[in-house]
C-alpha cells in the first residue's frame, strides 16, 4: 500500500531502498525501476530522481545498503560462532553456510550481482566486494582456520552460494540430488573434511 504521509527524505530515501529489495526479491532486478519503486510507495519519478539521479543510483545504492546488512548479518554470526565454540566447544559452520547462502538466494544479492554483471555494470558490485574485502580483513586476525586462510574460505563459500542462488534448484534436480547438497558440500569445506554421503 502506498505511503500517503510526508516522509524526512531520509525516511523517503529508507523507504524507497525497503521497497526495491521487495521487488528485487519478488520479481528480480528487472523489476528495480524508479517508476515500481515510485509506484510501491506512493512517490514520484521526479521524487526519486531527487534521491538517487537515475534507475542506476537507486541499483547502487540498493546493492550498497545490501551488503551493508549481508557482512554484518555474516559478522554477528561469526563472532557469535566463534563465542558458542568457546563456550561450548563445537562450532556451527553450518549455521554461517546457510547465512551467505540465504544472503545470495532469497536475500536478491545472487540475482542482483548476476543481473550487473550481465548488464555490464560490474563497477556497481564495488560495494559488495569491499564489504566483503572491510569484513574478511576485520575477521582473519581472530578466526583464522587451521587449514586454510580465511580469505580462501570466503572466496569459495561466497562463489558456491552465487552460484547455487543462480543454478543450485536445477543443478540439483538435474543430478538427482537433494536440494540442500550445494549447503552441505559448503559445511564440509569450512570444517575441512570430507564431503558427507
Amino acid at each position: 500500500m502506498p505511503l500517503r504521509k510526508r516522509l524526512s527524505p531520509a525516511e523517503s530515501r529508507d523507504a524507497a531502498l525497503t521497497a526495491a529489495q521487495q521487488l528485487l526479491v519478488e520479481s528480480g532486478p528487472q523489476a528495480v525501476t524508479l517508476k515500481a519503486v515510485g509506484a510501491r510507495i506512493g512517490r514520484t519519478h521526479a521524487n526519486l530522481l531527487h534521491h538517487f539521479g537515475s534507475a542506476e543510483g537507486l541499483q547502487q545504492a540498493l546493492i550498497a545498503r545490501m551488503a551493508t546488512c549481508i557482512t554484518s548479518t555474516i559478522r554477528d554470526a561469526v563472532l557469535n560462532n566463534r563465542a558458542a565454540a568457546a563456550q561450548e566447544g563445537e562450532p556451527d559452520p553450518r549455521g554461517i553456510v546457510d547465512l551467505v547462502f540465504d544472503a545470495f538466494d532469497t536475500g536478491g544479492a545472487g540475482a542482483l550481482a548476476s543481473w550487473m554483471i550481465l548488464s555490464g555494470n560490474r563497477d556497481a558490485l564495488d560495494p559488495i566486494l569491499s564489504a566483503v574485502h572491510d569484513l574478511v580483513d576485520e575477521l582473519a586476525d581472530e578466526v583464522q582456520p587451521a587449514e586454510r586462510p580465511i580469505q580462501e574460505e570466503t572466496l569459495h563459500l561466497v562463489l558456491m552460494a552465487l552460484g547455487d542462488a543462480l543454478l543450485g534448484a536445477a543443478m540439483a534436480r538435474a543430478l538427482d540430488l537433494p536440494r540442500s547438497k550445494a549447503r552441505e558440500l559448503a559445511t564440509a569445506m569450512l570444517v575441512g573434511g570430507r564431503a558427507p554421503a
